[in-house]
């Protein structure tokens, strides 16, 4: 009886040795994951602040009067005059 008294002892002594090392284990992983998670807020924090950037770069582009004379230097593009100004109506059916 006094060996498997023993042996029970031994056997919980390892399991406890193993859940302190699972522990261990478990808090770095989670300390090295958290770590990664703030680099990626980071990445997206730059993203995002690119992003802006892009948007008022693109309203500044697209701007009409950019584009109009963009057109009338680059391309030799006029305004028509009235008479040269076609409407079409759509015809219900």
């Amino acid at each position: 009886m006094d060996l498997a008294r023993w042996l029970l002892v031994a056997v919980l002594s390892a399991l406890i040795v193993a859940s302190g090392v699972a522990v261990v284990y478990v808090k770095h992983e989670n300390r090295r994951l958290f770590m990664e998670l703030q680099g990626f807020y980071k990445v997206r924090d730059q993203l995002d602040e690119e992003w802006g950037r892009l948007l008022l770069e693109q309203s500044t582009l697209a701007r009409q009067g950019r584009v109009e004379r963009l057109a009338r230097e680059r391309l030799g593009m006029v305004v028509p005059d009235s008479s040269e100004v076609v409407i079409i109506t759509l015809i219900k059916w």
